[in-house]
């Protein structure tokens, strides 16, 4: 199996704004443009938003030769690499490339022919341009489709295997694939059959996942799964909303899994018939006021004094509540006794001096 450390290094754009994806670099979260493609302020604005939420790839549709100058605008209002993505059209893929895109995705089936991959594939080579072949459950090739009978993992994979061997026969190896699915168990079981013959970094998420709760889930369930197993060198947490929460979703996950550090690992209790303080209000007031700190750090917010410091020992810091009270622990150690409603104003203090 080629888990994400085995996969080929492919680097994404130039100089600081470089990003690797595959082999020993880190897992990136990246997001895609939501704007019409013509509304350049609107496309810029949105960008520069990405990248404060910390984006770490952003994606464009590139629909028509009208739109393809917004890629240098995007560039200059922004440091994060910029992806064309490009479909029926290899012109746009072309042009895309001389204006500075730093990556292109395309599915080579719905470009053209062999020629004209080979076009896009010459220029990619020319400026140093990575190409994501782009899969999923909707753009499989009507003769794999009428073989499998359904868009199968075995069906993807052909699909994608296909394009890249098609890429390396023009000696292009900057490569990464994606093949996804809106069906969770369609798209695990597809990647976990692809790390055992794609030696390119794969590119993970659930299409059309759907709105922020379920499309949240969704994609925890099966990008969580495969990051788990050692799969995955980029991911893009798709949802039917502001693209800052497809970034914050993937970033909160990457933290969960342990494979990003940065922020607020979060510890608290579901409550039971011993919590006697507003524990749930106290622990969304407490992730809401803590959503930018970036210390590496445990915060424990518990229900109880009896198990409250004991279950959360390794907490950096904590609440346990009492009755109308409540104390403050660090590492398991109770260093303060508070009436209830100044524990959230004690805990946001002790976590500065941390």
């Amino acid at each position: 199996m080629f888990k994400r450390e085995d996969t080929v290094k492919v680097k994404i754009g130039k100089g600081e704004n470089t990003v690797f994806v595959g082999g020993d670099a880190p897992v990136s979260v990246q997001s895609m443009l939501s704007k019409p493609a013509s509304d350049f302020e609107g496309n810029i604005a949105q960008a520069v938003a990405l990248e404060k939420a910390g984006c770490e790839i952003i994606r464009v549709s590139v629909p028509n030769i009208e739109t393809v100058p917004l890629i240098s605008k995007l560039k200059e209002a922004v440091k994060v690499p910029i992806v064309a993505d490009i479909h029926f059209d290899y012109k746009l893929a072309i042009e895309s490339a001389y204006a500075g895109v730093d990556k292109i995705r395309i599915n080579p089936g719905n470009i053209g022919d062999d020629s004209k991959v080979k076009q896009v594939v010459d220029v990619c080579k020319q400026k140093n341009i990575p190409i994501r072949v782009g899969v999923n459950s909707g753009s499989v090739e009507k003769h794999i489709l009428a073989r499998y009978g359904a868009p199968t993992p075995e069906a993807l994979i052909e699909s994608g295997m296909y394009h890249i061997n098609l890429l390396e026969k023009f000696d292009f190896d900057q490569i990464i694939l994606s093949l996804k699915s809106s069906n969770v168990g369609t798209m695990f079981n597809t990647y976990m059959s692809a790390a055992e013959v794609c030696r390119y970094p794969l590119h993970l998420g659930v299409t059309e996942a759907g709105t922020l709760r379920m499309g949240t889930l969704r994609s925890a369930a099966g990008i969580g799964g495969l990051l788990l197993n050692g799969i995955g060198s980029t991911i893009r947490v798709s949802l039917t909303d502001d693209p800052v929460t497809e970034v914050e979703a993937g970033k909160e996950l990457l933290v969960a899994l342990g494979l990003k550090k940065g922020g607020i690992r979060f510890v608290s209790c579901p409550t039971c018939g011993r919590t006697s303080i507003d524990l749930v209000g106290l622990a969304k007031k407490a992730e809401e006021a803590l959503k930018s700190c970036k210390k590496e750090i445990t915060v424990a917010i518990m229900g109880c004094v009896v198990n409250g410091p004991g279950e959360a020992r390794e907490a950096d810091i904590g609440i346990a509540g009492g009755k109308g009270e409540g104390i403050i622990f660090k590492k398991g150690e109770i260093i303060k006794k508070l009436p209830e409603s100044e524990l959230l104003s004690a805990l946001l203090d002790e976590i500065e001096r941390l």
